[in-house]
Order: C-alpha cells, then structure tokens, then sequence
C-alpha cells in the first residue's frame, strides 16, 4: 500500500481499515493464549474438586 494513499483525505477510510487490521493481528494471539490457558486451568480445577 502506497504511503501516499494512506496520508491522503482521500485514503482515511483505506488508512483505518489497516489499523484495524492491525489490531486484530496484534490480539488474536494473545485472545488464543488466554483462552487456552483458561482451558487448562478449568480442567484441572474441574479435576481437582472431584
């Protein structure tokens, strides 16, 4: 993508789709990690109060 095209009035729209492209390439990982994490957790606690 064009620097130019981002900048511009013209581009705002295409300039906040990347951002929040972005943003959701920067939380899904961590919106993974802390649903597998969470997992874990449940399964051991489900396993230690039976």
């Amino acid at each position: 993508m064009c620097r130019a095209v981002l900048e511009s009035e013209e581009g705002q729209t295409t300039a906040e789709g990347v951002n929040d492209g972005i943003i959701y390439l920067m939380a899904i990982p961590y919106i993974l990690v802390a649903s597998i994490g969470f997992l874990i957790y449940w399964k051991f606690y489900k396993t230690k109060k039976d």
